[in-house]
């Protein structure tokens, strides 16, 4: 079996370590499902992608997205991630209007490039979202993962696009940051409502603090949530239009556990763009054998 190229990355990274790991195989044309999924699961990272030739019209190549136990239609970091990959390898190139066109679990999605080099940024244009519950819905356990939080100026909601999340408002950063959650009330409200987890936020300097806590999938903090920050945005834009974010800010995330990722976030006509730099910490090969 033919030594296949792989690339391990830093997705959403103010510095180098700061971002959300990620494992890009470049040309998966010839894995197996059980392949791919054997080659996450050893990995162990939170996501591992497998680029290939696009099955969609209009689209540059088909990228699927595998968590250690299963494949998943769409997340923000390796959308990203996998586009960074596939430029660099040279998969692709920007379309006139400097985009690119990938393929996955979502559907075919534009992502937009901004510079070159180690000064690129690439944004994706989250799914459509839409608020599908408010607090009533989580019930009194929603009730017990916040209880003692001050809340801010939105009522928390349950979003769906792509991924399902509760989204809160902290009334400031410094209760956000130093926040203690139930992470086992968490896992029980996910479990209870299908969803991933909780995602809070709060106001700050840049633009937002946030943090996310996707314990129905088994993870207790995420560094980096690009899928969850597109909701957020989304929600925002939804019930707060004419706020000083409704147009778009910076996302501060992961500090609380040893990371510094950072999310620029874009509002245009109803359409959220989630972004943010790459940097390719490993460039080599896989050896990965069948069963």
């Amino acid at each position: 079996m033919p030594l296949i190229r792989y690339k391990q990355l830093d997705v959403f990274a103010a510095r180098h370590g700061g971002g959300n790991p990620l494992g890009v195989v470049i040309d998966a044309s010839g894995w197996s499902d059980v392949r791919m999924q054997r080659f996450a699961h050893w990995t162990n990272l939170v996501e591992t992608t497998f680029l290939m030739p696009a099955r969609a019209a209009g689209a540059g190549y088909l990228a699927r997205i595998f968590t250690p136990t299963k494949e998943i239609p769409f997340a923000g970091h390796p959308t990203i991630g996998s586009a960074h990959a596939a430029l660099d390898a040279g998969l692709v190139q920007p379309d006139a209007t400097g985009i690119v066109w990938q393929e996955c679990g979502a559907g075919v999605l534009p992502i937009r490039v901004e510079g070159d080099g180690t000064a690129r940024e690439l944004f994706v244009q989250a799914p459509k979202a839409r608020i599908v519950g408010d607090a009533s819905c989580g019930g009194e356990t929603l009730s017990a993962v916040l209880y003692g939080v001050k809340p801010g100026t939105l009522a928390p909601a349950c979003v769906e696009g792509g991924r399902r999340w509760w989204i809160a408002e902290f009334a400031d950063e410094a209760e956000l940051r130093g926040w203690r959650p139930d992470h086992a009330a968490i896992r029980a409200l996910a479990l209870a409502t299908d969803t991933l987890g909780l995602c809070v936020f709060a106001r700050s300097a840049e633009g937002l603090a946030v943090r996310a806590f996707p314990a129905g999938v088994g993870i207790v903090e995420d560094p980096a949530s690009g899928a969850a920050n597109g909701l957020i945005a989304a929600y925002i834009a939804e019930r707060d239009s004419t706020g000083t974010l409704a147009r778009g800010y910076v996302v501060s995330q992961g500090r609380e556990v040893g990371h510094d990722a950072r999310i620029i976030i874009r509002i245009d006509g109803g359409a959220v763009w989630v972004g943010g730099r790459t940097n390719t910490i490993i460039d080599g090969s896989v050896d990965w054998q069948d069963l």
